[in-house]
């Protein structure tokens, strides 16, 4: 992928008129400027992604959470409009999962998927948590053990991925993610069945039951190791439901700098267009995002109203 020098209203505006054109944006013009009421708050939620569709992961304000608390993180993702939070492995001021959960409730937020752990030997407590904050969809920042350090290590790793998988949906909460960085593309091994050289995340798709096992799909990762993000959308989608919202320098060596959703390098447009009917849930995501409200509101609105 090229890198552009759009900004984020040039940008936004032409994904609105490619969302528009696909059915994705609902009723209003989409070259409309966002409505705000007297805090500045915008008011067309609905217009491209659909707020009910929008989380934020929670590690983007680790910094923030430490210096403010989580109470007060969560209240102003809530007044941006944010429905919907991904968790990550904290304890979250010490909270038990049911005062966590809620927290979540006073403040009209759910959590339908978190990064936490898949240690199977301890899989029946993580699962036990989720049910209890309201998860639809278990998993990490990662993947399951082994890894996908051998081509034999991949296959055990899908292996483990459908047995928790198959738990979590038995037990009630949902199916088992897996999310990407660079090396799930850019660590390749030959099938020895086909001859074929393939990604370690494309041999977990095809080695991983789909009534158990679904993939969160990192964008800005993925597009930093060479994929064509669209068409792998197009490709996988059955089998991707989750999609992580990140931008920044796509600087073609594997080492990105995430920024901004809508600064940096990613043509949302066609990607959105491509994830329209698949994915459940778009999730907002800054490496070490500035402890300010800035980052998830610019987020939101980028995804809520594509406006120029």
């Amino acid at each position: 992928m090229t890198r552009t020098t759009t900004t984020r209203r040039a940008l936004a505006g032409a994904a609105a008129f490619t969302l528009a054109a696909t059915g994705l944006l609902a009723a209003g013009p989409a070259t409309a400027a966002p409505n705000e009421n007297a805090d500045g708050a915008s008011q067309c939620a609905g217009r491209s992604v659909p707020a009910s569709k929008i989380s934020i992961q929670l590690f983007s304000y680790f910094g923030w959470q430490r210096q403010i608390g989580t109470e007060a993180v969560l209240a102003e993702l809530a007044e941006i409009g944010y429905q919907n939070v991904e968790p990550f492995g904290a304890t979250y001021e010490g909270r038990t999962a049911e005062e966590f959960a809620g927290l979540l409730k006073e403040y009209g937020l759910k959590a339908p998927s978190s990064h936490g752990s898949t240690n199977e030997a301890t899989f029946d407590a993580t699962i036990d948590y989720a049910k209890t904050i309201g998860q639809k969809y278990m998993g990490s920042g990662g993947f399951a053990s082994p890894g996908i350090g051998s081509y034999e290590n991949v296959l055990a790793t899908a292996e483990t991925m459908n047995r928790l998988g198959e738990q979590s949906v038995k037990s009630g909460t949902g199916k088992l993610f897996g999310h990407n960085h660079q090396s799930e593309f850019t660590t390749q091994y030959v099938d020895p069945e086909t001859g074929e050289l393939k990604s370690a995340w494309q041999i977990l798709v095809e080695n991983t039951d789909p009534r158990w096992v679904t993939f969160q799909l990192d964008v800005f990762w993925a597009a930093d190791a060479g994929v064509d993000v669209v068409d792998l959308i197009e490709r996988h989608g059955d089998r991707i439901e989750l999609l992580h919202i990140k931008d920044g320098d796509l600087n073609g060596d594997a080492r990105g700098i995430p920024g901004d959703v809508g600064e940096g390098d990613i043509e949302w447009g066609p990607i959105l267009e491509a994830a329209q009917g698949k994915v459940k849930y778009y999730v907002v995501e800054r490496d070490g995002a500035p402890a300010t409200a800035e980052f998830a509101r610019d987020s939101f609105e980028f995804l809520t109203c594509f406006t120029y």
